[in-house]
C-alpha cells in the first residue's frame, strides 16, 4: 500500500525562504550605482578668495545688525532695485 502525504507542500518552507532571499540579495549586489567626481569639478566645489570675502562681509554685517549699528542707505537701495527691474 502507498501513502501519499497530503499538505505537505509546506514542509521545505524555510529553505524556499533562504532561496529567495538569496536570489533577491544577488540581485541587489548585481544592480548597484557607482559615482565619480572629476578632479575638476572637485575643484569647482572649493570655495574661492571671493567666497570667503562675501562671508567675511556677510558676518560683519550680521554683528552690525544684532548690534543695532547698522545704518541702511536709501538712495542705494533704490538704485539697486532700480538697476535689477529695470536695466537687467
Amino acid at each position: 500500500m502507498k501513502i501519499n502525504p497530503m499538505n505537505m507542500s509546506g514542509i521545505q518552507a524555510y529553505q524556499r525562504t533562504q532561496n529567495q532571499k538569496q536570489a533577491q540579495t544577488k540581485a541587489a549586489d548585481a544592480k548597484t550605482d557607482k559615482v565619480e567626481i572629476s578632479y575638476q569639478a572637485k575643484e569647482m566645489q572649493e570655495t574661492s578668495q571671493i567666497d570667503k570675502e562675501r562671508a567675511d562681509k556677510v558676518a560683519a554685517l550680521r554683528q552690525q545688525v544684532q548690534s543695532g549699528n547698522y545704518k541702511a542707505d536709501p538712495e542705494k537701495i533704490a538704485q539697486g532695485l532700480y538697476n535689477y527691474y529695470v536695466k537687467k
